[in-house]
């Protein structure tokens, strides 16, 4: 009997390991595809995964970092050779120049993210690690149009701490700049664990805060609406210090579901750090510091 009993609790503690990380009353949820992606050809291996983007194919385009992989990782390409495996992926080079301030309008500071707004032609940037600001760009010329800070104010480079979700400015980095159909910008402001609406005049129209009590990196990273969401009521929030996607409600900023949870295999993060939407509502994370992986969600 007491066999019997101990098997069956171990049988319990094993499926609850095995039971779906994605659990939403409403909206969107999510649940991971462990057979996406293939493995790289020529030998290749991916470093942190700085960026994503889908175009309008449905191919995925990454950017990642080929200077963060580590000589284990990269031993085929020690002089002499460590390994049979592996050379670092291609990757766009960052050709970095001197920060100067927030209120600089000739150069950026280290941006973080980009959205094309095709019928107006200019350029969103979460401007970034460096500055403290969303800057817009004309798409033809480069020239910077227009700047904001927090709550749609001037920016300034004041020493300020992080972690406040009342701080009069972003803190570094302002990590994604996202707009949504009604034409509303959404700005992840990182470290003060909130994101920020704003019309694209910069003009401020409301806050979300998430987690407020998150230190470390923050835990507002990312932000994405599915396709299949027409009428945009939810919103996607990447979380890369608590490891998991929330789902949100637009009119209310509740956190409805879930997705993953903090580990290194399929359906868990570490240090989610980029994602983005194909037309079919799948949504693809990558991850940075040591998870340097990408990962498919699929609609549940």
């Amino acid at each position: 009997m007491i066999i019997r009993r101990a098997l069956w609790m171990f049988l319990a503690f094993a499926i609850s390991l095995f039971a779906p990380l994605a659990s939403n009353a409403e909206g969107p949820a999510f649940k991971v595809d462990p057979q996406w992606p293939k493995p790289l050809p020529n030998n290749w291996i991916l470093g942190q995964i700085g960026g994503m983007t889908v175009d309008a194919q449905d191919n995925i385009w990454v950017f990642q970092r080929p200077r963060s992989l580590t000589d284990d990782e990269k031993g085929a390409t020690l002089n002499p050779p460590r390994s049979k495996c592996c050379v670092p992926a291609p990757s766009v080079l960052d050709k970095r120049g001197p920060l100067t301030s927030s209120t600089d309008l000739s150069q950026f500071g280290q941006a973080a993210a980009l959205a094309m707004d095709a019928q107006a032609n200019e350029i969103y940037a979460a401007d970034g690690y460096g500055h403290h600001r969303v800057a817009v760009f004309d798409a033809d010329t480069g020239a910077i149009k227009r700047i904001w800070g927090a709550y749609g104010k001037p920016p300034t480079d004041d020493k300020l701490s992080d972690y406040n979700p009342e701080s009069p400015q972003f803190a570094n980095p302002v990590h994604c700049v996202v707009l949504a159909e009604n034409g509303l910008v959404y700005v992840c402001d990182r470290r003060n664990n909130r994101v920020q609406v704003f019309h694209k005049d910069g003009s401020f129209v409301r806050q979300y805060v998430f987690d407020p009590k998150t230190l470390g990196s923050g835990s507002a990273w990312g932000v994405g609406f599915s396709p299949l969401d027409k009428e945009q009521n939810y919103f996607v929030l990447l979380d890369g210090t608590n490891n998991e996607m929330k789902t949100v409600r637009v009119n209310d900023g509740v956190v409805v579901g879930t997705s993953g949870r903090p580990g290194r295999q399929a359906g868990e993060f570490h240090w989610v750090h980029a994602g983005a939407f194909d037309s079919r509502g799948n949504i693809y994370t990558g991850e940075v510091d040591t998870g340097k992986r990408l990962q498919k969600w699929v609609p549940n």
